[in-house]
C-alpha cells in the first residue's frame, strides 16, 4: 500500500520577496498577514508565503475571505494552510488552486461549511 501523498504548496516566498512582487512595503505585508488577507507560516524560523497565494503579482482575490472563514472557524494559520492544500481533485488539485480559478466560489462555501 502506498502512502499518502502529503499535501503543500510548490514553492515559498520570503516576505521581502512578498513585498517586492507586489510592489509594497514590507510594513504592508505584515499588516496584511494581521489582518488575514494573507497567509504566512514559519518554516526554520523564517516567514514564508505559498508561492500560488500571490499568483500574477497580487494575493488570490477570494483569499482574505476564505482566510476570514476559516479564522472565525477556530483555525490558526499552520490549520488553514493544510486546509488549504488538502488534496482535492474536485478543486483542480486542492483548495488554494481552486481559488485561483473556476472553483473559487466552491473553496468559499467549503470553507464556510467549517464553520458548522
Amino acid at each position: 500500500m502506498s502512502e499518502p501523498v502529503t499535501a503543500g504548496p510548490a514553492g515559498w516566498i520570503n516576505l521581502p520577496d512578498v513585498s517586492e512582487k507586489l510592489g509594497v512595503s514590507i510594513s504592508k505585508v505584515h499588516q496584511m498577514i494581521r489582518e488575514g488577507a494573507l497567509l504566512a507560516v514559519r518554516r526554520d524560523g523564517i516567514r514564508l508565503v505559498p508561492a500560488e497565494l500571490v499568483a500574477n503579482d497580487t494575493v488570490l482575490k477570494h483569499l482574505p475571505g476564505v482566510l476570514n472563514l476559516l479564522h472565525d472557524a477556530g483555525y490558526n494559520d499552520e490549520e488553514a494552510l493544510k486546509w488549504l492544500y488538502e488534496p482535492d481533485e474536485a478543486l483542480g488539485g486542492n483548495a488554494a488552486i481552486g481559488l485561483g480559478g473556476q472553483q473559487a466560489r466552491e473553496v468559499k462555501r467549503r470553507a464556510q461549511a467549517v464553520g458548522f
